[in-house]
């Protein structure tokens, strides 16, 4: 017999009570209020269904109906104690609920963190639909305001995705004011559809996806790539809906060696600073130039410029870098110091 096939010891003093409250037409006592309430609490810790102790209830008053009472007296008694016996139930599952729910923000923070113990989190992965053993990936949805998992756009993006994908092994939180989606990675149409809805949502939210990744650690690395990709599309100005970590490697290549890498903007484009109105001008036309292929046409209607305009800029490039945009062997040079410029925020944050 299963656990919710015997509501038998939570009817404990049911039967007593509903004898002496009906015999005299009293309502229940406080303490007989309480011990129903108590069952109540024990019985849904023990996991017994609703429906199943209602039904339990209600055999029980028609099994030992007081033969000199009135029904009006016997269903007020059986109200009252159930109702009770509800109170109870129903604060106890709150309890349980609040307490699985920090249980499940405590293991995704120690797999987007890569933090605890590889064993532990692997045995309790299950619990919360995760095999470990797979590998997985993480997208992460930044939008125009910062997001608690019970405010109305994340609870939202999270129907949509559990409706479509309700028996997939994927986990939904809020980190930090984002929204994450953490999913086997071989099912990239999960990642992909919580981006849909997350712009949707939000109507201008950009999601970054990392890399699938093994383990448990790898969950985290995936997580770290999403970030690194929303924070490199910032600084480069990129405007995807959909950014991922794959696309974006040369990014942290280049920023790996911050020493290297401000050695190169200093000595490439420093020298733009001596121009009227400073570097940042020259620095956003060639960005606009590298960016459009370097069609001089293209990137002048991008800054709304005339086509003598942008060439005259690219001509003080040449002349205070020593570097023409337009030979191929100076481009790469100069695209790289641009790039590297974007990455260290420069020259708003000086070298």
């Amino acid at each position: 017999m299963t656990v919710q096939d015997a509501p038998g010891p939570y009817l404990d003093g049911f039967e007593r009570i509903l004898a002496d409250a009906t015999a005299t037409g009293r309502r229940l006592t406080r303490d007989e209020v309480q011990s129903r309430r108590d069952l109540g609490a024990q019985a849904a810790e023990a996991g017994h269904g609703w429906r199943t102790l209602v039904r339990a209830h209600l055999t029980a008053a028609r099994g030992d109906w007081p033969r000199a009472a009135t029904p009006d007296s016997v269903l007020a008694v059986v109200e009252q104690a159930v109702d009770a016996f509800a109170d109870g139930y129903e604060r106890a599952q709150r309890l349980v609920v609040r307490k699985e729910e920090a249980a499940r923000r405590e293991f995704i923070d120690d797999l987007l963190h890569g933090r605890g113990d590889p064993g532990q989190l692997a045995a309790h992965s299950e619990r919360f639909g995760l095999r470990l053993s797979r590998a997985h990936a993480v997208a992460v949805a930044e939008g125009p305001e910062k997001y608690d998992e019970t405010d109305a756009i994340p609870r939202h993006v999270a129907g949509e995705l559990f409706a479509r994908f309700e028996n997939r092994r994927i986990l939904f939180t809020t980190k930090d004011g984002r929204m994450v989606c953490i999913a086997p990675g071989d099912q990239d149409d999960v990642l992909t559809h919580f981006a849909e809805h997350a712009h949707a949502a939000t109507g201008q939210a950009q999601v970054a996806i990392g890399r699938p990744r093994p383990g448990a650690v790898g969950i985290g690395h995936s997580y770290e790539e999403a970030l690194n990709a929303l924070d490199v599309a910032q600084r480069m100005g990129l405007d995807e809906r959909l950014l991922r970590a794959a696309d974006l490697l040369v990014f942290p290549v280049l920023a790996r060696d911050r020493q290297a890498l401000m050695d190169l903007v200093r000595s490439t484009v420093g020298p733009l600073e001596q121009a009227r109105g400073g570097a940042q001008p020259l620095l956003d036309t060639l960005a606009a130039y590298f960016d459009t292929g370097c069609v001089a046409a293209a990137a002048a209607r991008r800054l709304s410029l005339s086509v003598r305009a942008l060439t005259y800029r690219l001509e003080r490039v040449h002349t205070l870098t020593g570097n023409d945009p337009a030979d191929p062997a100076d481009r790469y040079t100069l695209q790289t110091a641009v790039i590297g410029a974007r990455l260290l925020d420069w020259p708003a944050r000086p070298l």
